[in-house]
């Protein structure tokens, strides 16, 4: 690959709560991160301009301009839960001609709304979790014929947030009650659906045009103790101080027969087109009780820490962490551009 320069993009905002030094979702874990990635981008022999982006869209539209780079490496995530600044950044970044990594707008705007990713999966004949709900109050639960266990949580949240001990519920008592906390914690509507019994695969997906699946990474939750449901929360996500954390683990590569391991990949493949991943993502899949495998959740910009997740699935098909980023980069290239590049975009852009 040529030398390129390259703006590296993150959340630069301030103003967050408190934050655990356990929890691996940090804003120091996220720094630390980024200046891993320009480290190892430099060293590929890219210039690497490492941006923040804070609330001032068109202070960093200006600085962007002046920079001209020839990609945007774009590991912005949102200012604030529930918002949609991921989406605004990558449909001013389409406008403005600059390449840039990752999905595109409509794929992240999707992506915040689980029924609604749900909802279109099963249009398009993916196989999704029976008895999957929005519940907006507590009396709907009452216009429903339920199939027990439900897993209850945020409809409009990712990285775990919002799942946790009490998330899987066996009686109409239990769902009113947790449907009501979400409603009263996080201001949105509750998804619901049936909880699957079986096991849990991370499917990483890389490339543009022509797109690769990864090794599977199985999720085990085999050495969890009695009373804690066998479900990615946050905590056993992020915190590492946590039960959750310390007892479930990532099996990479997943022991899977190979019958199994087709129908795994064809089925997460076809979720990541149909809502219009690109570059690399994660889709999340678990076996019902028929042993069948159904797409819990899609996550088009995953992680990209060393190490870990798709980096960690790319490392086991033999694409070293520096190659996986040149090919993430080299699929944000592919995409075509608009012609705006270069022309002073107007302000109405970001209004």
């Amino acid at each position: 690959m040529k030398r390129l320069h390259i703006a590296l993009i993150y959340n630069g905002s301030t103003e967050v709560a408190p934050e655990s030094p356990t929890d691996r979702a940090s804003t120091a874990d996220l720094l630390e991160m980024i200046r891993m990635m320009a480290r190892t981008l430099r060293r590929l022999g890219h210039q690497v301009t490492v941006l923040p982006l804070t609330h001032d869209f068109f202070a960093f539209q200006r600085k962007l301009r002046r920079l001209n780079p020839d990609v945007v490496f774009n590991q912005f995530e949102d200012f604030a839960h529930g918002a949609s600044d991921d989406m605004r950044l990558v449909a001013m970044l389409r406008l403005m001609g600059y390449p840039h990594t990752g999905a595109p707008a409509l794929a992240l705007g999707l992506s915040h709304y689980k029924f609604t990713i749900a909802s279109l999966l099963a249009g398009a004949g993916v196989p999704i979790p029976p008895n999957t709900a929005l519940l907006e109050t507590v009396g709907s639960v009452n216009q429903h014929k339920w199939r027990f266990p439900l897993i209850v949580q945020p409809s409009q949240e990712h990285a775990g947030l919002g799942l946790g001990r009490d998330s899987i519920v066996s009686s109409k008592k239990a769902l009113r009650q947790k449907v009501r906390d979400v409603l009263r914690d996080f201001r949105q509507p509750a998804l619901v659906q049936h909880f699957l019994p079986g096991r849990e695969f991370n499917v990483g997906i890389l490339g543009g045009r022509k797109m690769q699946v990864l090794p599977l990474a199985e999720v085990n939750y085999t050495e969890l103790p009695t009373g804690i449901p066998p479900i990615m929360s946050y905590a056993a996500k992020w915190m590492e101080d946590s039960v959750e954390y310390q007892r479930t683990s990532i099996v990479c590569p997943a022991p899977v027969e190979p019958e199994l391991a087709r129908r795994i990949e064809k089925v997460a493949l076809s979720a990541f087109r149909a809502v219009g991943g690109w570059g690399y993502g994660r889709v999340d899949v678990r076996l019902d009780e028929n042993g069948d495998p159904c797409v819990l959740d899609i996550n088009c910009n995953c992680c990209l820490d060393e190490g870990m997740g798709l980096a960690r699935s790319a490392e086991q098909a033999g694409i070293s962490y520096p190659q996986l980023l040149e090919t993430i980069i080299k699929a944000a290239l592919e995409r075509p551009t608009t012609t705006m590049r270069g022309r002073r975009p107007s302000a109405t852009l970001l209004a």
